[in-house]
């Protein structure tokens, strides 16, 4: 899942972001509002953490800009302050969710991950094709029975790859969805954890489609 983070407590920022990506997420961060509208505008979030007191743009334009701007990113709206007319005002101008700080960090990571689910066509909690199992909840993977052993990014890539169902799925949509904005578009990294795949699946699992990505056969 790619999420954009846009929180100006800095610290907290890279504590979230550590979390989420620890989850198997692409994570991109900002500090102000200004720049969350320019990521938002140029890339294709499942979901949108967006603190409500940004600087330069206050967090409640930027979530009427998305929204009105009919992205498909779901927007969880942080804030400190913690009353029902605050959450209510929140959700009045668009945000999907509403969390008051301070909050628990798998909280917020299973909001997201609600959200996310909403942010793509309905997709069933557990996943099967080919013999592979994928939880999604619980992010474990099973293939033929047998726990597969995934770091972060081999999950990404196989839930990416699992969703698309037969449609081949590019480089360039893996290194979206599963990295991050950091990325190095020429990197092998898409390439090895495929490769690392293959050899913990049967080989012919992962189809290679010439010119357009790969997919599971």
């Amino acid at each position: 899942m790619k999420i954009l983070l846009a929180e100006d407590e800095e610290m907290l920022a890279d504590s979230i972001a550590e979390w989420l990506r620890g989850e198997a997420h692409a994570v991109d961060v900002v500090f102000d509002g200004d720049t969350a509208l320019d990521k938002a505008c140029a890339n294709d979030y499942d979901v949108i953490v967006l603190d409500r007191d940004l600087p330069v743009i206050h967090g409640d334009e930027v979530c009427r800009s998305v929204v009105l701007s009919g992205f498909n990113a779901r927007i969880l709206m942080l804030t400190a302050a913690a009353g029902i007319d605050d959450r209510v005002a929140g959700l009045e101008i668009g945000a999907d969710d509403y969390l008051a700080k301070p909050f628990a960090f798998k909280e917020l990571s299973a909001r997201v991950f609600a959200l996310g689910r909403r942010s793509r066509p309905a997709a069933p909690p557990t996943l099967r094709r080919r013999g592979i199992t994928l939880d999604m909840a619980r992010r474990q993977a099973f293939y033929q029975g047998r726990y597969l052993n995934l770091s972060k990014k081999e999950y990404g890539v196989l839930c990416e790859l699992m969703l698309a169902e037969d449609a081949p799925v590019s480089t360039e949509h893996l290194l979206e969805k599963v990295w991050d904005e950091n990325a190095d578009p020429f990197t092998s990294a898409v390439r090895i954890a495929l490769h690392k795949l293959r050899r913990k699946l049967d080989a012919d699992l992962i189809e290679t489609v010439q010119g357009l990505g790969y997919r599971i056969s």
